[in-house]
């Protein structure tokens, strides 16, 4: 497998906070190197139902496959610079051409240690209790800016503007607690044709001392046409709720500071409208950390928890938490209607 060091260009002075403003010509003029597109990581797609979405976690390939170069980054990428090339790529003249295939690269990041501040910032915003172990979603959080730096790497084929974030299934080996430097890898396979376009699963690896110790599969949908007409058939009963959440505004903004995912239609009513929603709508891996907070004494140490991502959670609104048999869980809204079905194994 071939391996390179690619050079440090995006520095910590990159950083932006909030979403990315409108840039103007002469920035445009000065940074006509973007890589491509908006880093969009939403909910607003209906996807599989929990029994839908089992699949066969071996499928999966592992980092560090001949098949792939790897380039090591010194230090995690900075998520704004990253959020103003998406934009940059996004605008006619500056995007450069997909790629009919998946690019045979993996990004890596050794040593990623945890700032305990946050991690208790992210436990209150998500529901968590506070201790040194590491919820289950957390080190997507960690490894969110590696994942964003492959996504818009030069050629990948799927543009982020508008992207659907369907599903996302994690796997857990053991407990990971604060004190643990982890080294992430990721990489993306199985780009496969969908009736509205084309789906790829982003992979994020996490490993200590060579062990890897957690897995994360996030499925993108990349439309490319619209919807047709489909019968969905009569929906079913929601489930009796097992408890029930009042999401306010400020979770958009609060999962957005803690997250690094400052997408406007989170934070913003404007940003929200842009992208044909009328306020804005609750990230999805918000709602997937709510529902694991609500079951964190019931997970066992080393499990699967996959979800489907299904209608977005408009803020502010009240959702229905239900526990069902077997290990699955879903969200709904107060009229029954789906927002996430999710299954623990």
């Amino acid at each position: 497998m071939g391996k390179r060091r690619e050079p440090d260009d995006l520095s910590v002075h990159e950083l932006i906070e909030g979403p990315t403003e409108i840039l103007s010509s002469e920035t445009l003029d000065a940074i006509r190197r973007p890589q491509a597109l908006d880093a969009d990581e939403q909910t607003h797609d209906l996807s599989a139902s929990a029994a839908q979405v089992r699949s066969d976690l071996t499928g999966h390939g592992s980092a560090g496959t001949g098949s792939r170069e790897r380039v090591e980054l010194p230090r995690m990428p900075a998520p704004g610079a990253l959020y103003r090339r998406a934009a940059l790529g996004a605008l006619p003249g500056l995007g450069g051409r997909r790629g009919a295939d998946l690019p045979a690269v993996e990004f890596t990041v050794a040593g990623v240690r945890t700032d305990r501040a946050h991690l208790a910032d992210y436990d209150r915003v998500c529901g968590f209790r506070l201790t040194d172990r590491l919820p289950a979603t957390y080190p997507h959080v960690l490894g969110f800016p590696l994942t964003l730096r492959l996504m818009t790497a030069p050629g990948f084929p799927i543009p982020l503007t508008g992207v659907v974030h369907v599903g996302n299934r994690i796997t857990t080996q053991r407990p990971i607690t604060a004190d643990e430097a982890l080294d992430f890898t990721t990489f993306a396979q199985d780009l496969r044709p969908h009736d509205r376009g084309r789906q790829v699963d982003v992979v994020l690896v996490g490993s200590v001392d060579g062990e890897e110790v957690w897995r994360g599969v996030s499925t993108y949908l990349g439309r490319d046409r619209a919807p047709g007409g489909r019968d969905r058939g009569e929906r079913p009963p929601a489930p009796t709720a097992t408890a029930r959440w009042r999401v306010e505004p400020h979770v958009g903004t609060e999962y957005a500071r803690v997250s690094g995912d400052h997408n406007p239609i989170h934070t913003s009513r404007l940003g929200a409208r842009l992208f044909g929603f009328r306020r804005p709508i609750a990230h999805g891996m918000w709602s997937k950390a709510r529902c694991l907070a609500a079951l964190e004494t019931r997970l066992p140490d080393a499990c699967t928890v996959e979800v489907a991502f299904k209608l977005p959670v408009p803020l502010p609104s009240t959702v229905n938490f239900t526990l069902l048999p077997d290990g699955a869980f879903a969200l709904h809204d107060s009229r029954g209607r789906p927002h996430l079905a999710g299954l623990v194994r």
